[in-house]
């Protein structure tokens, strides 16, 4: 039922000029903002943790550009239901094609991508048709009619939307059938406690990441790309592939993710509000994770060697 009263909206509102989207964008912001004050103690936690040699009034401003970006993507993401090909190119651009088909011409590789930007936007390279198919993986919403709605505009364009729990077994076959395909993974998210496995220093904490990619990568030999994304203005993006692993060579265990939490970092403090910071990134602490884990040992190592570095 959810599905089909939000995806007329959707399709209507990608329809719209893009001025009158934003007048939109900017109710839904002072809504978040003034009105239901969506996270506000998340997102200031957040901000003073990660920028503590920051004012509490640049935090501030930070936080308001941050729900107004927000606000963007929302509506820009309900507009993917109907937006045409041509207006995505124009608003999506990739600046170094010629260097990603150079790294990972000939094989499989995976888009190392986060929340930041309009992560739905940036999914649509495989409109530039560089391998056989692409595939996004995400995780399926409880609610089904907007699991479906998303899955929808995902696919719009070609992309193959993969539950996280089937992506293993998707790349095996897609590998046994000899298919060359891009894996677009946002890995920047928090793991559920069971599922933590490494952690890494990410905005001046201890940070546990998501092993997805480097396990991928490493398994099925596939070159990592970073995606960096910027904000050229309002509903307009551009972005360009950094290489972080080449497919080929012989890496420590968490290399891969440290190098991803590391660009993820850098790209963050160019332009802060343009990442999720109402995500409750850090509720997972370090002390308690090392006190209990049966490999603890191992990772306390690993973090006292980088201690020393």
């Amino acid at each position: 039922m959810l599905y089909y009263l939000i995806y007329p909206v959707a399709w209507c509102l990608g329809k719209l000029p893009y001025k009158v989207q934003f007048l939109f964008s900017d109710l839904i912001r002072w809504v978040l903002y003034s009105v239901v004050r969506y996270r506000r103690e998340v997102v200031r936690t957040n901000l003073r943790d990660s920028f503590p040699e920051k004012s509490e009034k640049e935090r501030a401003e930070i936080a308001r550009r941050f729900y107004k970006h927000l606000a963007d993507v929302f509506i820009e993401t309900l507009s993917l239901a109907s937006v045409s090909e041509k207006q995505i190119r124009r608003r999506m651009k990739y600046l170094n094609m010629d260097d990603l088909m150079r790294w990972t011409g000939g094989r499989s590789w995976i888009s190392a991508m986060a929340h930041y930007g309009s992560w739905e936007y940036t999914t649509n390279f495989d409109l530039y048709k560089t391998h056989d198919n692409a595939l996004a993986v995400y995780r399926p919403l409880s609610n089904k009619g907007a699991d479906r709605f998303y899955r929808k505009i995902r696919s719009r364009f070609g992309v193959i939307p993969v539950p996280m729990h089937d992506v293993g077994r998707e790349m095996v076959r897609r590998t046994r059938s000899g298919s060359h395909v891009t894996l677009a993974l946002i890995a920047d998210q928090t793991p559920a406690w069971p599922e933590i496995q490494n952690w890494t220093m990410f905005l001046g904490r201890w940070t546990p990441f998501f092993t997805g990619t480097e396990k991928m990568a490493v398994k099925f030999r596939m070159p990592v790309v970073f995606l960096d994304v910027r904000k050229v203005r309002r509903g307009y993006y551009e972005a360009v592939f950094d290489l972080v692993y080449d497919g080929d060579e012989a890496v420590e265990e968490g290399e891969i993710t440290r190098r991803y939490a590391e660009r993820l970092e850098r790209m963050i403090r160019q332009r802060p509000e343009l990442w999720m910071w109402s995500h409750r990134r850090w509720k997972h602490d370090i002390d308690n994770w090392l006190a209990h884990h049966p490999h603890a040992g191992r990772i306390a190592d690993r973090i006292h060697d980088e201690q020393r570095k």
